[in-house]
């Protein structure tokens, strides 16, 4: 039946738009996936004709006793924590602040998001050279020649308190125009009669924020929470070009120690079974977030 062939010819042309798609995806992610699983559970060597013997569980069953993964996995937490609970905070108020402009919004639209099209190799230097911990460090020389809060140096890079206020900082200020322009957008879509409402009942600029705009944008600040963590605990240039996981491994993230066990140590079937495990615990973290505060 003619009619019949045209409906199965329709039903098979969206699959066939869709197959260039399915093929990329299979080549670049999905065929990868399955090899770091098979690296996982081998003592995989890079050369093609070592022997790469199975090892079973062996390599996950290492993590439960590795020192290291726990601290970098620690430092991870807690930048995720400080970064992201700041980038929504600061990301917030300044989508607020320019929403409310009456000239000039594209200007410092253009201005705070500029940050986050900056390529994160160069805002590290330039934060290492800012921070650098001799007097000729742009900080240091303000702190204590032209400020005189201190009577010397701070060593910002060499302890790792102080680099983590570095590394930190750079994270907050990166992102601060990514939660912007997404706020922004939220903003736009809360009814001005929400606001008259409010103002009719004698509500303030801190109760309209309470009450009309934090509930008008909350579904928007769990997305933009779940995305900024998941970026978070993917943190690995920063480290990389301003610590490189020092001192001693005390700024050491999940993602730099992944790297460094596989390239460093040349210990890819362990680097690849810290991949499945780290990307496992991001993706239950997700979950649980969405689960917590999500709404449908």
């Amino acid at each position: 039946d003619k009619r019949q062939t045209l409906k199965s010819r329709d039903r098979l042309f969206p699959y066939l738009f869709l197959l260039p798609g399915l093929i990329i995806l299979i080549v670049w992610l999905i065929y990868p996936i399955l090899s770091a699983l098979n690296i996982s559970l081998r003592n995989w060597s890079i050369m093609p004709d070592a022997p790469k013997p199975w090892v079973g569980l062996q390599n996950y069953t290492r993590i439960f006793s590795d020192e290291l993964f726990w601290l970098s996995l620690k430092n991870t937490v807690f930048y995720a924590l400080v970064t992201v609970i700041g980038q929504l905070i600061l990301g917030l108020v300044t989508a607020l602040l320019i929403d409310n402009l009456t000239h000039g919004k594209v200007l410092f639209r253009m201005l705070y998001y500029l940050p986050v099209v900056t390529s994160w190799v160069v805002v590290s230097l330039l934060f290492k050279f800012l921070f650098n911990s001799s007097g000729s460090g742009l900080v240091n020389f303000i702190l204590c020649d032209i400020l005189h809060l201190i009577s010397e140096p701070v060593a910002w890079l060499t302890e790792a308190k102080t680099a983590f206020v570095v590394i930190n900082s750079l994270g907050i200020w990166k992102g601060i125009g990514f939660s912007m322009i997404i706020f922004l957008a939220a903003l736009q879509s809360i009814s001005l009669d929400l606001y008259e409402a409010a103002a009719i009942d004698g509500a303030g600029v801190i109760k309209k924020i309470q009450y009309v705009t934090l509930p008008g944008i909350f579904p928007t600040i769990i997305t933009v929470s779940v995305m900024l963590l998941i970026g978070a605990f993917q943190t690995y240039v920063p480290v990389a070009m301003i610590t490189k996981g020092g001192p001693l491994h005390r700024t050491e993230m999940v993602v730099s120690y992944i790297y460094g066990t596989a390239f460093q140590n040349l210990d890819f079937g362990y680097s690849a079974a810290l991949s499945y495990c780290f990307a496992l615990l991001v993706f239950g973290l997700s979950r649980l977030q969405l689960r917590i505060f999500g709404r449908k």
